[in-house]
């Protein structure tokens, strides 16, 4: 169980029936289009919607050949929980309240879906047996870097009810390897960027301002720095770490081992959307004191050295993509709302 999987990047995912969970969010969907890709068959767990919208997967409800069952639920939800992963290989679990300014308004709801919908998904895995639980985590956990860059022994620092509800997940999670012998991995993805993301994220909010035309860039603190991973990147590091053995009952990093502050990222957003515009402080954007974290820099040798992963996107290269994308889908977002 502790020896490492050779290859662990490359592993076989040829014919394995496999439940994510959060499957049509930012790098749930991109998870999803990748294990399609190699030749898995999904189950897409996705939050009940009576409204009907598809979202980002869309194309797979389109095509009756396409190998991803989409699932409809909620994670608090028990029951529901156990029927999808009955009969799964791998469980990827995604599923989370997000959002940080959010969290100091209805801390009781992110307790509720993070951490009781995590003991659904873990004690469901036990239940049924399944060959490995890949839970997500988040650099939040570990509040402002006292030591950098940051590996996975960094303490455990809960600045906000969502990093508070997340360390409780995370701690969900692990408990059931050390207590049921459940092959839990846990990851923890550093800022991850791209296209699909939602306004509430600093690199959607600034391009949507741009692309809009605005000629001030309005944002919280300009001084916190942050290890951004293009979500490509990201999904490869969830494949790698699922098929690594020598990962299981542990916290795996996934960034790129570089930072950069916000002030910056934003005059580097200026340069890759072509437009031209001054950087101000909004006021409503700033977290309360006490709570912004100041510095977010991996240490990725974990995976690295344990799974063979490691980013193949530039930040600039990540940047264009996710600019490009953004001006082609500039009607999904309101540039001058800021999203929590």
């Amino acid at each position: 169980m502790n020896a490492s999987t050779p290859n662990a990047a490359d592993f076989d995912w040829t014919g394995r029936t496999v439940l994510v969970t959060g499957a049509e969010g930012f790098i749930g969907s991109t998870l999803v289009d990748l294990l399609v890709s190699r030749g898995a068959r999904v189950r897409a767990f996705v939050h009940y919607k009576p409204y009907g919208d598809k979202g980002n997967l869309a194309s797979y409800l389109a095509d009756p050949a396409a190998p991803v069952e989409m699932i409809a639920g909620d994670i608090r939800d028990p029951g529901r929980v156990m029927d999808a992963v009955e009969g799964c290989d791998t469980v990827f679990h995604l599923a989370a309240l997000i959002g940080i300014p959010y969290s100091y308004d209805s801390p009781g709801a992110y307790v509720q879906t993070n951490v009781v919908g995590t003991e659904n998904v873990a004690e469901a895995c036990r239940r049924h047996q399944v060959r490995r639980l890949v839970h997500t985590s988040t650099s939040e956990v570990y509040g402002t870097a006292r030591t950098a860059p940051i590996s996975e022994n960094h303490p455990l620092q809960p600045q906000s009810p969502y990093s508070a509800s997340k360390i409780g997940a995370d701690m969900m999670a692990l408990s059931h390897w050390h207590a049921f012998d459940l092959p839990v991995t846990v990851v923890r993805p550093f800022n991850t960027y791209g296209p699909r993301q939602s306004a509430r994220a600093v690199i959607p909010t600034i391009l949507a301002q741009l692309h809009a035309g605005a000629r001030q860039i309005k944002l919280g603190s300009l001084t916190p720095t942050r290890d951004f991973t293009y979500v490509t990147d990201t999904a490869r590091g969830f494949l790698a770490l699922a098929g690594c053995d020598r990962a299981l009952g542990h916290s795996v990093n996934l960034g790129t081992g570089q930072e950069i502050a916000i002030g910056d990222l934003a005059k580097a957003l200026i340069v890759a959307s072509g437009r031209d515009a001054e950087i101000v402080v909004d006021q409503s954007r700033l977290r309360p004191a006490g709570s912004e974290v100041q510095r977010l820099l991996s240490d990725n040798s974990r995976a690295r050295d344990w799974a063979g992963w490691e980013p193949q996107v530039s930040l600039d290269e990540g940047l264009r993509r996710t600019s490009d994308w953004i001006a082609d889908k500039l009607q999904l977002f309101t540039a001058d709302r800021y999203q929590v």
